[in-house]
């Protein structure tokens, strides 16, 4: 691995097929606000668009910092077959470094098919049973973004503490998925060794008991706090993100970007690698928070969470549209 990377990103890659199919209607219920996609049982659904894409946290961050002038690299495990070589070749040519993906023989790779709905999407996941495998040699970064694993990510998780225990240095910017947040005591000790969060609000709530957490984001924010990390960045949907940085006791929040939303995957992990990358490039938590503010706007304006990540040279421009709409970073 290039030893100049500055960036290694931990956890899954899928390949995510995406269909808008154009026989379907909403039933909606008024009084809990419930809404389900409706088909024809037993019909042939014909489907508009079809696009197939590279997704899961990990990559879509590489990509995302790589883009932003971060030299990433990734750790993953994969399946040996065409999914696998497909993710494998998609993240060569994004010029993210490949050194630590594994394929393991006679297994499958992750897969997704995603309906694309009025902006919003529906998502059937298939996580192919795997045993993670943790390199024998990792580089040391300076950052680490360990992100979300299937439901075998323990025994990896054992040797990621004992490797960070190893190198105090690093800094670790963590986003659970699903199974860590639900095993809490399994990654309570990698809490404790963040140096930055990054959840939505329900989240944050389920990482902290929190019941209802509407009006009180600077107790939450603290609540996360108390679990480890010294940063905590929590997204809120189209209410934008709020932060606390409490190695300088500051609160902030920020809005949205106001631009039409085509399909809203990714839009989480485009404002995590885009606040990333800013702070690796040494911005402050606040300028940072905007880099994830518009990273998020571009890419929900395309199918699939990677094609629309912005370029490094391409933030100048989206920034000054965040000045233009009246967006900044406001104390919470």
């Amino acid at each position: 691995m290039n030893n100049n990377s500055d960036l290694l990103s931990i956890g899954d890659a899928s390949i995510d097929v995406f269909m808008t199919p154009l026989e379907s209607e909403t039933l909606c219920r008024i009084d809990t606000k419930e809404c389900l996609i409706a088909f024809s049982y037993g019909d042939k659904i014909p489907v508009k668009n079809l696009d197939f894409s590279i997704g899961g946290n990990a990559a879509n961050n590489s990509v995302g910092a790589r883009r932003l002038g971060v030299n990433s690299g990734i750790v993953l495990t994969l399946g040996d077959d065409n999914v696998g070589n497909m993710i494998l070749e998609r993240l060569k040519t994004e010029a993210v470094d490949t050194t630590y993906i594994i394929q393991q023989p006679a297994t499958s790779s992750n897969y997704s098919t995603i309906i694309s709905y009025s902006g919003e999407r529906t998502i059937f996941v298939y996580h192919a049973p795997r045993s993670y495998e943790f390199p024998v040699q990792l580089p040391v970064t300076p950052w680490v973004y360990l992100t979300s694993m299937g439901e075998s990510f323990r025994p990896f998780y054992n040797h990621m503490t004992d490797w960070l225990k190893k190198n105090p240095g690093i800094k670790l910017a963590y986003n659970p998925g699903t199974w860590q947040i639900r095993d809490g005591a399994e990654t309570k000790e990698i809490m404790t060794m963040s140096y930055l969060i990054y959840v939505n609000r329900e989240e944050a709530e389920k990482l902290t008991g929190f019941t209802e957490s509407a009006g009180r984001e600077r107790d939450l924010l603290i609540a996360v706090n108390k679990l480890g990390p010294k940063i905590c960045v929590i997204t809120d949907g189209s209410q934008g993100a709020f932060a606390y940085d409490s190695i300088n006791g500051k609160f902030f929040k920020v809005g949205v970007l106001p631009v039409e939303a085509y399909e809203r995957t990714g839009a989480g992990d485009a404002f995590g690698s885009g606040c990333l990358a800013a702070l690796i490039h040494n911005k402050s938590l606040d300028e940072a928070m905007l880099w994830g503010t518009v990273n998020s706007a571009s890419v929900i304006g395309y199918t699939g969470a990677q094609r629309g990540l912005l370029k490094i040279e391409e933030m100048p421009e989206w920034l000054e549209r965040c000045r233009s709409s009246g967006v900044a970073v406001q104390p919470l």
